[in-house]
């Protein structure tokens, strides 16, 4: 292969890899905003579970803190009727004896009191918490719309842009020759993206891993289309495309001649 259809053609795959980029970036961000989306939608599930968590804890304390305080106005209802009966009681014994009852239903009340000066504590400490919740829930809510409302347009556009550089990959890769074509085509469909890399200082850019460098050497020459042993991509020297090269495509000077 001479020099010239050597260029000729690299330059073809380099101007066909350009096009493929494109087709790669909006693809990438194709697939990018489904994701966000997902993710958005796994952060709002998490949020709401433990919001609804913190809810149902703050509907149990204040449960308990409904039953004390009820449990405390029961007592003390008791024990004002026990002191109005006290002054009728006939005998000492059934006198200390309500005296020990009354006693005991005031330490009740006082440990309920500590309980639900507790709970009240605790509730005070869940509401706050569920109001911060509430801002990172209605925030994700927010977006998660916002997103999901977006969506549809931004594939749209993203369907439009992948037409047209369709119809410019079809138009460019017309000028290639069918074989070179083909190689490119089916390195494309088994490597991760990109098919063709510069090699720049004896290192192939697709994997950063050495050319031998007898391979580097026939590379710098120009002379027929290369791969990388390692990752297998076509690979070109990027001395090639500088822009005092390009205009001496005919005959490279290299160190290797």
């Amino acid at each position: 292969m001479g020099n010239s259809i050597y260029f000729e053609q690299i330059k073809q795959l380099v101007e066909l890899q350009k096009v493929d980029d494109a087709i790669f970036a909006v693809r990438q961000d194709v697939e990018k905003t489904p994701r966000e989306i997902m993710d958005l939608e796994q952060r709002f599930a998490k949020c709401e579970a433990q919001r609804q968590h913190v809810l149902e804890k703050i509907s149990h304390l204040a449960e308990q803190q409904k039953r004390i305080e009820q449990e405390i106005e029961e007592d003390a209802t008791r024990i004002k009727k026990s002191r109005n009966k006290l002054m009728q009681v006939a005998n000492t014994r059934e006198y200390q004896a309500m005296l020990r009852e009354m006693d005991n239903m005031e330490k009740m009340n006082h440990s309920r009191e500590e309980e639900k000066s507790t709970l009240a504590e605790e509730l005070a400490a869940q509401q706050l918490a569920l109001a911060d919740m509430d801002i990172s829930h209605t925030a994700i809510q927010a977006e998660l719309e916002v997103k999901k409302d977006g969506m549809e347009e931004k594939l749209a556009a993203a369907r439009g842009e992948l037409a047209k550089l369709e119809k410019k990959r079809l138009q460019v890769s017309t000028g290639i020759p069918p074989g070179v074509f083909t190689r490119y085509e089916f390195i494309r469909s088994r490597l991760e993206h990109p098919v063709i890399v510069a090699a720049k200082d004896g290192v192939c850019s697709g994997c950063n891993i050495a050319v031998p460098p007898q391979i580097f050497i026939d590379l710098q020459r120009g002379r027929q289309i290369l791969g990388c042993p390692n990752c297998q991509r076509l690979i070109f020297w990027c001395g090639h495309f500088s822009p005092s090269r390009e205009a001496k495509t005919e005959k490279p000077e290299t160190a290797a001649e």
